[in-house]
């Protein structure tokens, strides 16, 4: 049970992430989307879902290579 909800979390912000690099590519070729009233908004909330599923797991394959001990942590002085 516990394998389907990390698949589940990880797969949301891939979505959200794709359905920002297609809002992004309808606003370059003036197909603007009928809930967005223009194309510079619809490229801007396309670029921040991107950015956004971009970071999650991008935050998350970090999280999990430091748990692991894969990242070596800086030396302290």
């Amino acid at each position: 049970m516990a394998r389907i909800i990390a698949v589940i979390v990880i797969f949301t912000p891939g979505v959200i992430g794709a359905f920002g690099i297609k809002l992004m590519r309808d606003a370059l070729f003036a197909d603007v989307s009928p809930i967005i009233f223009n194309e510079v908004v619809q490229f801007i909330i396309g670029f921040i879902m991107f950015a956004a599923g971009l970071a999650f797991i991008g935050g998350f394959i970090y999280h999990r290579d430091k748990k692991k001990q894969l990242i070596k942590e800086r030396s302290k002085k």
